[in-house]
């Protein structure tokens, strides 16, 4: 209670009584309304400034807008004949390729000194050698076995020669034998002669006869044995020369300037007949393939009626300058690449080992003439607005012209529509490109 009553006498005495309160109070709401309007006096006076100014600020002319001129380059239409170049990619192929196969058996006993990955063998080299002791035997075996069946037939020649010459002297016998039965049956019958002799004669014409007959026989079985023989000799003669082959095949040579890959064959190897030796390719016959789209070879087509035969050049990118060859197509794929979007075609190159030799598998460019456009105009792709008109400059500003796009050739396109001879059409491109736009040409 001490301390309560102690506080409550210091209040007391903090608080001023009288005139002098009233003068504090006032204070403190002059202080209050000067710092509360100071800044509306201040935003008051800047607004009556800036509106006094405004109103006595001199009048400034206003200049006339001016109409914006483009400077744009042109082109003067031309109205030509024109066949553009299409630029197509490709890849080169092997024309000719062999997986070169042994035709016997036997142990390699060499190999050609080019039989190597990515070598170059001529034709006629020896690519291998197969060990041809038993070709030698069986070819040895067969010219026996033809010289004993020729030597048979010969035998069997003079048999049918004998057989003729008794068959001929057997004829005469009959005869002989007939004319004397024919004398003695008369005088048989006048009892001249004996019954007895004349059925001696008869029996003597019955041997004959079946003399005869037997000659026949032989004659003809030895006949038929002269064409068994002959057929005989026919299939061992093949067999000597089936022998003969096989001993040649033992050799295996280049059938054509190739390049070599896929080698198998090393001497001291057992290989078998039909056992791969290597890969060749050949050297001089060396295609490239590349597409054409179905437009372009529609084009073509319904202008020329066929692609083959057609002259194309071949663009090698292997170094600074491209080596170029010539090439002339000569066939189209039996099938459409519906995965390429279009039709695979072939080309030979001319001559593929000038002035460098090209190998397949080769990417290359493929330049090819498309189809002549007859009274068109050709323009840079730039000119054309909306893929359906140009703009002309008409004494000094644009006009547009509808046009048709009937071709393209790399960067320029071929057009027809109505745009006259020496017509001046725009190549800048223009964002504000419309009718009426004033223009300069550079």
């Amino acid at each position: 209670m001490a301390v309560s009553r102690k506080n409550k006498s210091q209040k007391r005495r903090t608080v001023p009584a009288g005139p002098q309160a009233a003068v504090s109070r006032l204070r403190t709401i002059m202080n209050l309304s000067t710092k509360t309007l100071a800044p509306i006096f201040v935003l008051a006076l800047g607004i009556v400034s800036f509106a006094g100014l405004k109103a006595t600020k001199p009048e400034v002319p206003q200049r006339p807008a001016q109409e914006r001129v483009w400077a744009v380059k042109a082109i003067e239409a031309d109205v030509t004949t024109f066949r553009p170049k299409l630029v197509l990619y490709g890849q080169s192929v092997a024309g000719r390729r062999v997986d070169l196969r042994s035709l016997v058996a036997g142990e390699v006993i060499e190999t050609g000194t080019n039989l190597r990955e990515g070598d170059v063998v001529s034709k006629g080299d020896v690519l291998l050698r197969i060990d041809p002791f038993q070709y030698e035997g069986k070819l040895v075996e067969a010219r026996a076995k033809l010289a004993e069946a020729r030597a048979k037939a010969r035998e069997i020649v003079a048999n049918i020669s004998s057989e003729q010459d008794a068959l001929k002297r057997s004829k005469e016998q009959l005869v002989i034998a007939k004319r004397d039965l024919d004398r003695a049956v008369p005088l048989a019958e006048k009892g001249t002669l004996s019954k007895k002799v004349a059925d001696d004669r008869r029996m003597i014409v019955s041997e004959r006869e079946q003399g005869l007959d037997l000659r026949t026989n032989n004659l003809d079985i030895q006949q038929a044995r002269a064409e068994q023989q002959r057929a005989v000799i026919s299939q061992l003669d093949w067999g000597v020369r089936m022998a003969k082959r096989n001993l040649d095949d033992a050799i295996l040579e280049a059938p054509f300037d190739a390049y070599v890959t896929n080698v198998t064959a090393e001497t001291g190897r057992i290989v078998g007949a039909n056992d791969q030796v290597a890969t060749l390719i050949d050297t001089n016959w060396v295609d490239v393939r590349f597409t054409l789209s179905n437009k372009q070879y529609g084009r073509i087509v319904s202008s020329e009626q066929t692609l083959v035969g057609r002259e194309v050049n071949i663009l090698w990118h292997v170094g600074e300058e491209p080596i170029v060859y010539t090439a002339k197509i000569e066939r189209v794929g039996a099938e459409i690449a519906a995965e390429k979007g279009g039709i695979e075609v072939f080309a030979r190159i001319d001559a593929p080992k000038k002035p460098t030799p090209i190998r397949p598998g080769a990417f290359v460019e493929v330049h090819m003439l498309d189809r002549t456009y007859e009274r068109v105009i050709r323009l840079p792709q730039t000119s054309l607005y909306g893929g359906k008109r140009v703009f002309v400059i008409e004494q000094g500003r644009l006009k547009s012209r509808d046009v048709d796009l009937v071709g393209a050739s790399g960067e320029e396109i071929l057009v027809r529509g109505k745009i006259a001879r020496g017509d001046k059409v725009i190549s800048t491109r223009l964002t504000e490109a419309r009718d009426g736009v004033r223009v300069e040409e550079q």
